[in-house]
């Protein structure tokens, strides 16, 4: 007599991996929105204050909603990467910034030479700056891609800023110094926001030029020339305030100076966040060690993360710059801010405050050894 022998039922097949935020996405649009939002808000109140509404918006709202909605650290599975890096839905997210951006800069401009109150034209030209900040951000994520049309628009999105040597100087110099004393978009322990400005500022610049002309120069080709990204890029902002001057009168050309620099004041301070006093290694033979998670400082928080295309995930895109933002993963071993970007920034604006919440974490991912971190010279950290 012989047993008996039953066949296992197959198991139902796992369901396909969803991205849960694939729709939260679009929200990123709310951004480039800004302009007409503060423009409805004013009609609607008759309030004048919310011209400011860009500011209030990143800087209250955001930071409300980050505390509200919590942080997400959901990453990804490895096979549905492919197929997430191929859906061209993620890459009009990003296209679609760009047209309303300029739109929105059209709308202001045509404010401005309508004779506004010369505070309500401050608080619009902080409201476009916000725009022109995150637009950097944008530009980042289409920089950093090999698809030629993407490369394009990234230049487009600077222009604004006036920030467009920013497209060389990030990918061929920030991503190979990054964390190191030589890298002058790294911040050092005990180093201030306003200290490092002006440092980040002229050494990106310098940076940005000397890159470009060593690759020129291997290539035999003049610095001086249309070949070169950096005088393009400026030529090409040259060229928008120009057309800008000439279509709504010179009476605009203040506010477009005040929106670029508060768009590169954003920029740089979350440059001034990403990496504060963070220092990779010498190994034996001179070199730094490779880029790893503990070389960024990274933020989960939901909502900063979806406006900003996942830029606070730091460590997986200095890691992997190629891969695109909807893929970009959680490192448990990567050091976290106590919160999104949008607070962090008001938080390194103020010093005193910044240096007690933030020297202390420096010194707690080096084990309270201030040797290993990358420090500003005389300045002794907040412990």
């Amino acid at each position: 007599m012989t047993a008996s022998t039953t066949t296992p039922s197959p198991q139902p097949a796992a369901p396909p991996w969803r991205d849960r935020k694939r729709h939260a996405w679009l929200l990123g649009l709310a951004v480039p929105a800004l302009p007409f939002q503060a423009a409805a808000l004013v009609e609607v109140s008759g309030r004048h204050v919310l011209w400011w509404w860009g500011p209030f918006f990143a800087f209250v709202i955001i930071p409300l909603l980050d505390a509200l909605v919590g942080r997400d650290q959901e990453n990804p599975p490895e096979e549905a990467v492919p197929l997430l890096e191929n859906d061209r839905y993620y890459r009009w997210c990003t296209f679609l910034y760009l047209p309303l951006q300029y739109v929105g800069l059209l709308y202001a401009c045509l404010l401005w030479s309508g004779g506004m109150a010369v505070p309500d034209a401050l608080g619009l030209a902080a409201t476009v700056g916000v725009v022109a900040g995150v637009a950097i951000n944008t530009a980042h994520e289409l920089g950093h891609k090999r698809e030629t049309v993407e490369r394009r628009l990234a230049r487009i999105a600077l222009a604004q800023a006036a920030y467009g040597h920013f497209f060389v100087e990030h990918n061929h110099g920030h991503h190979v110094r990054v964390a190191t004393p030589e890298d002058p978009a790294s911040s050092r322990l005990g180093e201030s926001l306003w200290a490092f400005l002006p440092r980040t500022v002229a050494g990106s610049i310098r940076s940005a030029w000397h890159l470009e002309a060593r690759r020129l120069n291997r290539r035999r080709h003049r610095t001086w020339s249309h070949r070169n990204d950096v005088l393009t890029a400026w030529g090409l902002t040259l060229v928008l305030f120009a057309a800008l001057a000439t279509g709504f009168g010179p009476g605009v050309l203040p506010y477009l100076f005040v929106q670029a620099a508060c768009g590169v004041l954003l920029l740089e301070t979350v440059n001034y966040i990403e990496h504060y006093g963070l220092l990779r290694e010498r190994r034996p033979d001179g070199r730094y060690e490779r880029v790893a998670p503990r070389h960024s400082w990274n933020s989960n928080n939901t909502t900063s993360n979806i406006l900003l295309y996942q830029l606070q995930r730091h460590s997986d895109h200095h890691a992997n710059p190629l891969r695109r933002y909807q893929t970009l993963r959680h490192f448990e071993e990567a050091p976290q801010l106590p919160s999104g970007y949008a607070s962090m920034i008001v938080l390194a604006w103020v010093t005193p405050l910044w240096r007690r919440v933030m020297d202390p974490k420096v010194m707690a991912h080096y084990g309270g050894d201030p040797t290993r971190a990358n420090r500003h010279h005389g300045v002794r950290p907040v412990t």
